[in-house]
């Protein structure tokens, strides 16, 4: 690992000036629990584990060579990534009462705001509602440093290459339909990534027999709000992967599809990369 956050709430695999035009993201898969947090918790330990994108980011560091990877350390229970610093909830967050959005996101209604209320069922996880003291620390402590840090390297990395592209990496439950897809893809309906690399990326994806969808039920978060700038050259894609395919059967631990789903993330990045290289084209 290069250039770690002096803050050490996420890790940063790769040189200070990238070395590829792909830049990866990984928010959700943090599992360094503060003792303040066990400390809150109302429920079971095991209940907040649903939140964590378990495991993927192993996914990444397989398929990573030379791109610059950042992964949180914190888990999305203490603080959630992938949503705005305004996505701050009343029930669990005592400086929320006076600022809170006027009806709030569907995210943040139903208890996955900044600080998420409840795992995967209703029960609430906390015994109290953190102080605005305490939700501003872990704001300026995580949450900021982690988009500053994504933020510059997409930069310098479109400054390198003439563009760049994020791949924000997640992982899903297995979708309970027929015939599920078990990549989903999301570009924010269009507004976060143009329409080649995203075709790109889905070609990659169908080569592999993956059977994937385009924005349903993920369409991607704040991460891709924040960093997808097709017009300036940043392309933002959000990559849902169902954990059936690399963790095993109690979807708890790393199992025998890892280095295959590592195999088809490392071939998304290869195409994206040599697109890029060899073949720039102006912002769409």
């Amino acid at each position: 690992m290069d250039d770690a956050a002096p803050a050490l709430s996420f890790d940063r695999h790769g040189p200070a000036h990238p070395l590829s035009p792909v830049i990866l993201s990984v928010p959700h898969a943090g599992r360094d629990y503060p003792p303040a947090l066990i400390d809150a918790l109302a429920v079971p330990f095991e209940q907040l584990l649903p939140l964590e994108d378990r495991y993927v980011d192993r996914v990444a560091l397989l398929a990573r060579r030379t791109e610059t990877l950042f992964v949180a350390r914190r888990p999305r229970a203490w603080i959630d990534l992938n949503r705005s610093e305004r996505e701050r909830d009343p029930a669990v967050d005592l400086g929320a009462d006076a600022r809170g959005l006027p009806g709030g996101s569907s995210k943040l209604r139903g208890g996955l705001g900044l600080i998420p209320r409840r795992a995967s069922g209703t029960t609430p996880l906390w015994r109290r509602r953190f102080t605005g003291a305490e939700v501003e620390a872990r704001i300026a402590d995580d949450h900021r440093p982690y988009h500053a840090a994504l933020a510059r390297a997409l930069r310098a990395a479109r400054d390198a290459f003439g563009r760049a592209v994020m791949i924000d990496l997640h992982s899903m439950p297995p979708i309970e339909t027929p015939d599920p897809a078990r990549i989903v893809v999301g570009d924010r309906f269009g507004r976060a990534a143009g329409a080649q690399t995203v075709a790109l990326v889905e070609s990659v994806v169908r080569s592999h027999g993956v059977r994937f969808a385009l924005n349903s039920p993920y369409a991607g978060g704040h991460v891709l709000d924040t960093h997808g700038d097709p017009a300036c050259a940043i392309d933002a894609i959000q990559i849902e992967i169902d954990r059936a395919l690399y963790l095993d059967a109690s979807l708890d631990r790393p199992g025998a599809g890892l280095a295959a789903t590592a195999g088809l993330l490392r071939s998304i990045v290869a195409a994206v990369a040599n697109d890029i290289v060899t073949v720039p084209r102006a912002a769409e």
